[in-house]
């Protein structure tokens, strides 16, 4: 194995041992990375052709929790439970809302800690319905949605004088129990007896433990609001903060072995995934092609952000909320420059870096739609202020 490969077997060796090894983003790129802080993580999954990246992602967050807090290693957690709890949520509201309502597969960290709290959480390996196989896309939820949303509009068609809930709650539970299965209500695991509730209890995370943050100025500093993006269906609040005190957060979370679900815009041209790296490049526009590949090959000077340019991606649609990822660590590159280490769920073929990324603080900065971590990971005098609310 190569030094190349052999800094990227997170799932078989262990996150903290990286801090030994230098590597870079890609085959052939001049990039140098030395990892100076990592939290201890399960290995990368893979959403396949679904939505659900809001569920892969805050479990691997709440995984890295219980190895920080039970010392429990390997802990593997079911996204589809929380998938499979959460649509009959989803569709209420929609009807509530007569269809003017998100109806689809997206979601927030909230729904997860919402199903953690009051329906529990079950192991991956209890309950995987609806996985095959397959190395690209093990999981492939497009039938199913299309059924679900085609028979929601019908119960709210303007047509329907009155609508029957048992009826339409019945459709929406046999259409997931035919493409997802039954939720289970208990379990064996590990020689041991559970339901949702005991087993959620034995990880030992308190769910009202944690605390959402976003940034920006359109609703006044240290105050909650509803986060107008469609995927916050249940309308749940988050605490508004300014950019420079969300950054710090995250570095301050990560510093004291504290992981960050992180909800961001992954549209812009110089999002690469399969680079291995997210960067704001000073000049971006009117780089020629062969310029903008440079980037991702060796460093380049990198775009200053402003809570300003934030407030604008928002308002005009250039930052939107689609996707969430698992931030778990920082590194260096070899000018120094610092970069997050990012844990994704699209599986460990898309690129040379097993399914991990790297994003530099610009990109952070400019795209970060919301974080969610541990009350204890927010720094005090913020936590202070945000708790006067």
């Amino acid at each position: 194995m190569n030094k190349f490969a052999s800094s990227f077997v997170f799932g078989l060796i262990g996150l903290n041992l990286l801090a030994q090894a230098p590597a870079t983003n890609k085959k052939n790129s001049e990039y140098k990375f030395t990892i100076t802080k990592s939290i201890d993580a399960g290995p990368v999954q893979n959403q396949g052709m679904t939505g659900t990246c809001w569920s892969f992602s805050t479990l691997s967050f709440f995984e890295s929790e219980v190895m920080r807090m039970k010392k429990i290693k390997g802990v593997k957690l079911s996204a589809m439970y929380v998938v499979r709890k959460t649509y009959p949520l989803k569709a209420e509201n929609y009807v509530r809302m007569h269809g003017a309502a998100q109806f689809a597969e997206g979601g927030e960290p909230s729904d997860v800690i919402y199903c953690w709290k009051n329906f529990g959480i079950v192991p991956q390996e209890v309950y995987n319905n609806g996985f095959r196989e397959l190395e690209t896309y093990p999981y492939n939820h497009k039938q199913m949605d299309s059924t679900l949303l085609a028979e929601m509009k019908k119960v709210v068609d303007p047509k329907n004088q009155k609508i029957d809930p048992a009826a339409y709650k019945a459709t929406v539970e046999s259409v997931l129990d035919k493409y997802l299965g039954k939720a289970p209500e208990e379990f064996e695991y590990q020689g041991k007896k559970y339901t949702p509730k005991s087993y959620a209890a034995e990880l030992g995370l308190n769910p009202d433990d944690y605390i959402a943050l976003s940034s920006f100025t359109h609703h006044p500093f240290y105050k909650p609001f509803i986060l107008e993006v469609p995927d916050n269906w249940a309308w749940k609040e988050y605490n508004n903060v300014p950019m420079e005190d969300m950054m710090k957060t995250i570095d301050n979370a990560l510093a004291n072995g504290y992981g960050v679900a992180w909800a961001a815009d992954v549209s812009e041209t110089y999002f690469r995934f399969k680079d291995g790296l997210a960067l704001v490049p000073e000049g971006w526009d009117k780089m020629s092609d062969v310029d903008k590949d440079n980037c991702f090959v060796k460093p380049c000077k990198q775009q200053n952000i402003t809570k300003e340019m934030r407030q604008e991606g928002f308002d005009n649609y250039t930052t939107i909320d689609d996707h969430g990822m698992h931030l778990i660590g920082t590194a260096t590159d070899q000018n120094g420059n610092k970069y997050y280490l990012v844990k994704n769920s699209w599986g460990n073929k898309r690129n040379d870096c097993d399914g991990y990324f790297y994003a530099s603080p610009e990109y952070v900065k400019l795209k970060t739609i919301s974080i969610t971590v541990h009350k204890k990971a927010v720094p005090a005098d913020l936590m202070k202020k945000v708790a006067g609310k």
